[in-house]
């Protein structure tokens, strides 16, 4: 019998409201929950693939450990969990706990049971090669919020819905949904901007479909944010558009010095914007009633990431728009969340080989392949990889790819035979989607309206399945040394009853003085991490305080609430969130403006004459993963490599063509596909392809394969500041290869 339920998507940031009808525990039909109470019945080709993703063949259902001599056999859970244990206690025991990696992925923030144990896996593996893909895409963002506000997770958003201008750098959010920024439907946010008079720019070397519905598109020269950024501030003080933000903000006199030399004349060669636009971009900013600046991807993952990163806030303040409605405003989970327990800092230890800082708990992931490759104490000799692609994600891929199987155990908790676990010694798949319950841990307090859903379990597992929940609970207990064996809800429960004699031992909590083990008895959810996930609800700022607020929010009013509920817009509280040193917004972090002279040293090199590559979104690819799924197949979305029809012209390319492109990485060749959308001097190719190779199996994904993009990337390459790999603004060589085509 057919029936129908709601769920969360758990595919991107965007976090969209299903329905999703199913027929005897599958799923057949998927569509926009039109009551959903964030979403409204928004979808994306991507969502709508959830069913697909659930019932794909290749989808592992039970461990692989790998035989003496090569190749796979499944296992029961008990012998996965066993091999683990020795695996990773022989290392451990031989060489020391730094010889174990940790690296997780992005998908860490897409489930309720990943980010709720990987803080204490990596506490009890005890291992300072900690790795993730937050060095990948986002830590220059949480390096310049770190500086200035003090918490590296406290990112101011954009007020889409109530701003009047908004301001988008290296970003693609149509395509992408939304990154650091989860908001729902934005295609329809954007045209209601423009509906009710407000301006969407769109700086970007590629004409972008969130250009398509912007006033204006400004191609900017790959790599060049931080310096039209730059010429904007400069042009805001020059103006006496600047507004001094006042009481609570350090360093505005400053940053008007630090400016100096960067006016729109002096940028605008290297950035290749006029620099009567510089100055217009500026002007209209200060101008509208309320303006906001978002930079995202295209500005991390480039040699000046941090700068770029600082200086997008750096504008909301100086244009008077930072924690204010319709400026910029930081996100608030319903949920109690983690603060940091000082005030930021990086550099507490640095990597082996090349002796980069640790930032915010981690080294840098480009770095992890010469820990691997490179002999002597301290080498990594195991790594355990949690949701990652490591070999389509890194700079360099295929270096690592080499260096992989020289390791002595590897273990991967992943649903896939893919590129990088084809190199474990233990694959522990989780199981699907539609089998886990689902809140947003992360995502919640990054989005754009404050709201709460949960989403229960749509089929139940298969006799003897672990959840994802029980698999990383018996890691942890795995790497604590107490073995496989025991009970993963000790974990939970242990994690529990710290939190509870934390907040009724606090003078002042709305629970001082209260038991307990009284308190742990009301709690309520099925499993131990339900009952985890009810008492961050209602310890969190919307939470019922166990009583203490009737109104507010427990885990048994979401399961009543199946569409979620509304908690209402985003509220300014910078005095809620800032925790720096001084307890001001450090405007002027001098660990980030202590870059500024290599900027400005870089800036006559900009636009030399050469290519430069960018990476670009594909509206149906999450990721590496999504190319197994023939739904999100074919049309657009293809690894080819974009080219603009002048540079066609010069190269003597044509449409199908294949190219040679070579970077300091590497080469790959590819189909060529001249268009009117890049700018001169700028070619393109998607991110998370390069399948096909053998010991996998997606066999979809292989009938297509494309290239990695990063194979080209240089892995020695990093924005210092951040240790963030650069992706954007490469530069690379391209020729035709003579006397071959393909279809386009």
């Amino acid at each position: 019998m057919d029936r129908t339920a709601t769920r969360v998507c758990p595919l991107c940031e965007a976090t969209c409201g299903l329905s999703i009808t199913l027929s005897d525990g599958r799923a057949t039909r998927v569509r926009g929950n039109p009551d959903d109470v964030f979403s409204h019945g928004y979808i994306c080709p991507k969502g709508a693939s959830l069913g697909r993703f659930d019932s794909d063949p290749d989808r592992l259902t039970a461990p692989l450990v790998r035989r003496p001599g090569g190749g796979f056999d499944e296992v029961g859970w008990a012998e996965a969990f066993e091999a683990v244990d020795r695996g990773l206690r022989a290392v451990t025991d031989r060489y020391g706990r730094d010889a174990v990696a940790l690296y997780t992925g992005n998908p860490v923030i897409h489930t309720l049971a990943l980010p709720l144990y990987m803080m204490v896996l990596r506490e009890r593996l005890g291992t300072r090669n900690v790795y993730s893909s937050t060095t990948l895409d986002t830590m220059p963002k949480s390096v310049a919020c770190g500086w200035m506000y003090g918490d590296p997770l406290a990112f101011p958003l954009p007020d889409v819905d109530r701003t009047r201008h908004l301001l988008v750098l290296g970003a693609n959010p149509v395509e992408s949904n939304g990154s650091l920024w989860t908001v729902a439907d934005l295609p329809g946010r954007l045209r209601a901007l423009r509906a009710r008079g407000g301006r969407l720019v769109v700086v970007d070397p590629r004409r972008t479909r969130t250009a398509d519905l912007a006033d204006e598109h400004v191609a900017i020269r790959p790599g060049t944010d931080a310096l039209l950024l730059l010429g904007i501030v400069n042009t805001l003080f020059d103006e006496g558009l600047a507004t001094d933000p006042g009481e609570g903000f350090a360093g505005f006199g400053e940053l008007a010095r630090l400016v100096q030399g960067f006016g729109a004349g002096e940028v605008a060669a290297a950035c290749g914007v006029p620099a009567d636009t510089v100055r217009r971009l500026a002007r209209e900013l200060a101008a509208a009633p309320a303006a906001a600046v978002y930079g995202r991807l295209g500005t991390c993952t480039t040699e000046f990431g941090t700068l770029t990163s600082w200086l997008v806030d750096v504008v909301n303040i100086v244009t008077g728009n930072f924690d204010r409605p319709g400026g910029v405003l930081f996100g608030e989970a319903p949920h109690a969340a983690r603060r940091p327990a000082e005030p930021f800092r990086t550099g507490r230890w640095h990597s082996r080989v090349r002796s980069l800082p640790e930032v915010n708990g981690e080294l840098p992931t480009a770095t992890l392949v010469d820990e691997i490759e490179t002999p002597g104490e301290g080498q990594v000799r195991a790594l355990l990889c949690v949701a990652g692609n490591l070999v389509l994600a890194t700079p360099q891929g295929e270096r690592l790819d080499r260096a992989l199987p020289g390791l002595d155990f590897m273990v991967c908790v992943d649903p896939y035979l893919n590129e990088t676990t084809r190199h474990a010694s233990v694959i522990l798949p989780p199981p699907s989607p539609l089998e886990s319950p689902h809140y947003d841990v992360v995502l919640a307090a990054r989005s754009v309206r404050r709201n709460a859903r949960f989403s229960p379990p749509l089929r139940a597992l298969a006799p003897g399945r672990p959840s994802e929940a029980e698999i990383l609970a018996r890691l942890v207990l795995i790497a604590s040394g107490r073995g496989p064996g025991g009970d993963p809800d000790t974990v939970d429960d242990t994690l529990t009853d710290l939190a509870l004699r934390a907040a009724c031992g606090r003078p002042g909590s709305p629970l001082a003085g209260r038991a307990p083990a009284a308190l742990k008895a009301e709690l309520t959810g099925e499993g131990a991490l339900e009952r985890r996930l009810d008492l961050m609800l209602r310890l969190g700022p919307a939470g019922d305080l166990f009583g203490a607020r009737p109104d507010g929010l427990n885990l048994a009013r979401l399961k009543e609430s199946p569409n979620g509920v509304d908690l209402g817009p985003l509220r300014p509280r910078r005095r809620e969130v800032v925790m720096t040193a001084s307890g001001l917004v450090e405007l002027c972090p001098p660990a980030i403006t202590a870059d500024l002279p290599r900027l400005a040293a870089r800036m006559r090199d900009f636009g030399d004459g050469g290519l430069v590559l960018v990476s670009r979104r594909q509206s149906r690819s999450v990721n590496s993963w999504s190319h197994n799924i023939p739904s999100l197949s074919g049309g657009t979305n293809r690894c080819v490599l974009e080219l603009s029809e002048e540079d066609a012209a010069r190269l003597g390319v044509a449409a199908g063509d294949l190219v040679r492109v070579r970077g300091r990485g590497g080469e790959v060749v590819v189909p060529a596909e001249p268009t009117g959308r890049l700018r001169a001097g700028v070619v393109s190719m998607p991110y998370g392809w390069g399948h096909g190779r053998k010991g996998t199996r997606m066999r979809h994904a292989a009938a297509e394969p494309g290239v990695s993009v990063n194979a080209l990337t240089d892995s020695a390459v990093v924005d210092p500041l951040s240790g963030t790999a650069v992706f954007n603004g490469v530069s690379v060589r391209v020729e035709r290869v003579e006397g071959s085509q393909t279809e386009s």
